[in-house]
């Protein structure tokens, strides 16, 4: 038994703090994830002095997380499932998530190991060029089905949509996986993702989600720009039993059936946004699973979020994790 199944883009992160100037000469909007080809992620890659790199993927940055929080404290294994390039990148990219306490079904394509180049600006926004390389190539017939029919919760990202197969992929594992009574979670992603697919999710996502994330103008894309935080719920609420909706420092907006709730959230000193909304995601689930309610599991995962931003990239040797439970499940 898997307590999480993810399926998700294996990707090496770089990271690099960079001035505006450099997202004008590469005309990038603020706070975007563009996909680029490989000879565009090399001409980012020489705009920038230096980088920090760090595996990640925002599936990945999920379940590193969840084992991360848990720590052997009770919860049943973490299967993730991608795929990486025939090179030495997707080899530690495998060993590495294994050594996170992660189990892997990664499977090895023809293209290199994607990789995203992440530029920090000085008011620590985060803007992603993303190569998907051998991710492009993952296909529902690499789906195991027998440990996804042992698993208790699906979570995966909007993300997948840019790739047909790939949503292929998810459109199976969803539905083999409901028909044995699995959970559900999706994350929205990206603004710029949902406005690209906004019908497409708002018909496939009601009856086959059960947890929903996303950010306020993910929401807002999704389901009505001019409306209220407490009206996107609302609506939010047709699609999906539970739903989360981030709302940065101020902390996140819940629906959980019946109950509304605004959660507080944690003012901190940011220094990299990246993997913010995986850690939340992960935290959130990871409460879940552990038996708490929705707006506990929602505090743990403000707590989190707020945590990872005050490093670099999704790292999490630096953090104090009995502090952050503590304070986050208090």
């Amino acid at each position: 038994m898997y307590s999480v199944f993810a399926l998700g883009n294996p990707l090496l992160d770089f990271i690099a703090p960079v001035d505006l100037s450099v997202l004008e000469s590469l005309d990038a909007k603020k706070g975007t994830m563009n996909l680029v080809d490989r000879d565009g992620m090399e001409r980012v890659l020489s705009r920038i002095d230096g980088y920090t790199n760090i595996p990640g993927g925002s599936a990945a940055n999920t379940l590193r997380a969840i084992s991360w929080l848990d720590q052997g404290g009770g919860l049943e294994g973490l299967l993730y499932c991608g795929a990486v390039g025939p090179d030495v990148r997707g080899m530690d990219y495998d060993r590495f998530l294994r050594s996170a306490g992660v189990e892997t079904r990664v499977v090895t394509k023809t293209q290199p190991t994607g990789c995203s180049v992440i530029l920090v600006t000085p008011d620590h926004e985060r803007t992603m060029f993303t190569f998907l390389g051998a991710c492009r190539e993952y296909q529902a017939p690499d789906l195991d089905l027998h440990a996804l029919g042992r698993s208790g919760l699906f979570y995966t990202t909007g993300y997948m949509w840019d790739t047909d197969n790939q949503k292929q992929a998810v459109l199976e594992a969803v539905e083999h996986g409901r028909r044995r009574g699995m959970r559900v979670c999706f994350d929205l992603a990206d603004p710029f993702l949902v406005e690209r697919y906004h019908r497409q999710l708002r018909s496939w996502l009601p009856s086959r989600v059960d947890i929903l994330f996303g950010n306020r103008d993910e929401f807002r894309i999704m389901f009505g720009p001019d409306l209220t935080d407490m009206e996107l719920l609302r609506e939010a609420h047709e699609v999906s039993p539970v739903s989360l909706m981030k709302t940065g420092c101020d902390g996140c907006c819940l629906r959980a059936d019946n109950e509304v709730a605004q959660v507080e959230g944690f003012c901190v000193e940011p220094l990299d946004t990246t993997a913010a909304g995986d850690c939340f995601s992960a935290a959130f689930i990871f409460a879940t699973l552990r038996g708490f309610a929705p707006p506990a599991a929602a505090k743990l995962a403000n707590r989190l979020a707020a945590s990872i931003v005050t490093v670099l990239g999704c790292d999490f040797s630096s953090l104090d994790r009995d502090l952050i439970l503590r304070e986050g499940l208090s």
